[in-house]
This record gives structure tokens, sequence and C-alpha cells, in this order.
């Protein structure tokens, strides 16, 4: 299949966007940073871009000629999953899920090393402001599913702290992912010995629309810390960092993340290590946030322990959604072959695994979610 013409997409008024779309058993990247599906007309364009594009691919694999592609197209299910910025792991592991979940039309079954996916669903991973962005989207039904930390979840769906009077009350879990360590990302050379180091400094909180953007400005208020604060994703804090227009940044991510392997391997850098005081602090004020630690060696350049804290990444999803529908993506996301995809994709993917899937889930499950779980046994 020839390689998608990326000036076709934005010709066609969708704009620069970020997405990962697997495609009868492969995933083709669409790489335009920053942008999320604001709008219903650039979602129908996205969708009718898509469809054409996946019905050429299934007229390539599919036995049954044009005629046939076409017609398979016509029954595919679009299921979009917010993830986060590129540099993140958000980005690469809902690229990796996409894959799983994913069956089209034309794809070989999964007893032949095909898809093992839910027949006829394409998953779309789409690149978000992270957490508190993806939050949103799906309670106004523009995301179908997205990855989110467990405290902004929870918040969301109680109505409290960043959603004090707007209370997410359609946000359903599908299950507990991975850790997510909090990052406090220095030059290389530079130390701290507190986080009241950092008055007046310039420093990335992290996006709008973030989880981490949230968590930080409640560990700056309760030091009292006032810094100069720029709204940046990771990749984005980490060329400020490289450039020496940023002293440090913050970003709560599952390990190791790209934008700071690539730092890494150029101009380095170091990582705070929160004291023992500042992480029982901070876990007694945001008690999603517990005690962790980022082993050495987990970027080449960081040989030392990094103490701090990290908070659980979780798959929601609407309660609008079909029950049939998230049982089957349910089952998906725990099969063998999604098994081997997460071993191989990603290290972090490797720690999401079944037995830990209800671990941290503070808000109602899908019903379809919930089936499972108790087929398997696992929900009680």
């Amino acid at each position: 299949m020839p390689p998608v013409d990326e000036h076709f997409v934005t010709m066609m008024g969708i704009g620069p966007f970020r997405a990962q779309l697997p495609i009868a058993g492969c995933t083709l990247p669409f790489v335009h940073p920053n942008k999320t599906i604001q709008n219903p007309s650039e979602e129908a364009t996205l969708k009718k871009f898509i469809k054409l594009t996946l019905a050429a691919a299934v007229t390539a694999v599919a036995l049954g000629g044009i005629a046939g592609g076409v017609a398979q197209a016509q029954d595919m299910k679009f299921w979009r999953i917010g993830t986060g910025a590129a540099g993140g792991t958000y980005f690469p592991i809902g690229g990796l899920l996409a894959n799983a979940l994913s069956n089209p039309p034309g794809s070989r079954p999964c007893d032949k090393g095909g898809s093992c996916g839910v027949p006829g669903l394409v998953a779309i991973a789409v690149s978000t402001n992270a957490t508190v962005a993806n939050i949103n989207s799906i309670q106004a039904g523009q995301l179908d599913a997205g990855l989110a930390g467990g405290q902004n979840v929870v918040q969301a769906f109680k109505g409290e702290g960043a959603f004090v009077d707007n209370k997410k009350e359609k946000l359903r879990a599908i299950a507990n992912l991975f850790p997510e360590d909090l990052h406090l990302v220095l030059p290389k050379g530079q130390t701290m010995t507190s986080l009241k180091d950092l008055q007046g400094k310039r420093v990335g909180i992290a996006q709008a629309g973030s989880g981490t953007q949230v968590v930080v400005k409640m560990i700056l208020e309760h030091y009292g810390v006032e810094v100069q604060a720029a709204e940046l994703n990771n990749t984005q804090s980490a060329q400020r960092i490289a450039d020496g227009q940023l002293d440090a940044y913050f970003y709560a991510m599952g390990t190791p993340a790209s934008a700071l392997v690539q730092l890494g391997s150029t101009k380095g850098f170091e990582l705070y290590k929160f004291p023992e005081k500042e992480r029982k602090e901070i876990n007694d004020f945001i008690p999603f946030y517990v005690e962790s630690s980022i082993p050495a060696g987990t970027y080449e350049n960081v040989t030392y322990d990094v103490p701090t804290l990290a908070v659980n990444a979780q798959l929601i999803t609407s309660i609008d959604q079909p029950e049939e529908l998230v049982y089957e993506i349910t089952k998906a996301l725990w099969n063998d072959s999604t098994r081997k995809l997460l071993d191989n994709g990603h290290a972090k993917g490797k720690v999401i695994i079944e037995a830990n899937a209800l671990k941290g889930i503070l808000i109602p499950l899908h019903p379809g979610s919930e089936r499972y779980y108790k087929e398997t046994g696992l929900l009680k």
C-alpha cells in the first residue's frame, strides 16, 4: 500500500493533528503535533479521510477486490482514544492499544497471525493535551475513550478539585494501566535540595488540560513557590531545557519517555530526587500520588535511583458506549495477542497486566468491562 500523503490530510481541512491508525495489522502514523479534533466538521472530515484510506487498504488485502473492500469499509466502527503529546507515554501506549483493539475488515484471522481485536473496529490513537482534555472530551462525546491519571478521573466524576461544579458523571472505567512517575527535570549538572529552590525560576508546568499541570499547581501553592510558569508539553519542555530557556520542568509520565531519552543522548539532564519529607507531605494533600522510584539506568544518562511519586494511568470511557462493544474491547485488551504487543512495543507496556486491571479504580466500571471481569473471576 502506498504511503499516506500527510499534506493531503491538511488540504482536506483537518489541519495539523497527530493520530495513529491501525490498518489490516499495521499502524499508519499521521504526524501533525499538538492538534486535537475540536469540532464536528473537523471530525466528519477526518472520518471521511480515514474511511477512504481504509477502503483503499482493504481493497489491497481483501480477496474480494475493490467492490468487496469498499463494502467492508462501510461496516467499520471508528473508536477514538485520547492520548497525550508524542514525547510522553500516553501517545505510544495509546497507539499500541489502538493496534491491539482494531480488527478492520480484510485483516488476516487471529488464528492465522492476524488481528485479534474487535471485528469491524478501527481504533484511532489521537494526540491531545492529555488527562483533563481527555476527560472533558469523553464527557462531551468528542472522544470514545482516553487515558487519564487516576486522581483526575475520581475528581472529575465527583466534581472535586479542578472539576468543582463541573461533574463528569458519564465517566466509566475500563482498566487500570500503568504508574506515571512525576519527573522534575533539571539541566545537566544542576541540583536542588528542596522544591523551594524553584522560587523565581523558569519552570515548565505541563500543558493546559493535563493532569500534571493540576498537580504541579497544587504542589507549588502548597510550598508557597512562585515561578515563571511555562505551559508546555513534554517534548517542548525538553527542547527548552536543551536550549537553556527553562531552569526546570515537571511532567508525570510512564518511563522511559522518548523526549527524555533523546535529551539524554544529546544535552543530558538531571532528575530531582524528592526528599522523603516532601514525598510524605505531597502524599498527604494529594493522596493519589504515592511514593515511587525511577531506577538508575531507566534513562542512560541518569545513573542514580530517583525517589519520586506516581499516579496510575487508567483507560476510561463513557457510559454512552454500548455495553457489548466495551465488553469486546475489554476482552481484546487482555488477550494473548495484545500481551505480545504490549511486551514488545514499549517499556511501560510490560507492566500493563490483567491482574492489576482493577487496582486504584475508584469510579464505576463500564457495564461491559464489569461483565468481562466477573466472567474471568477478577471481580467477585
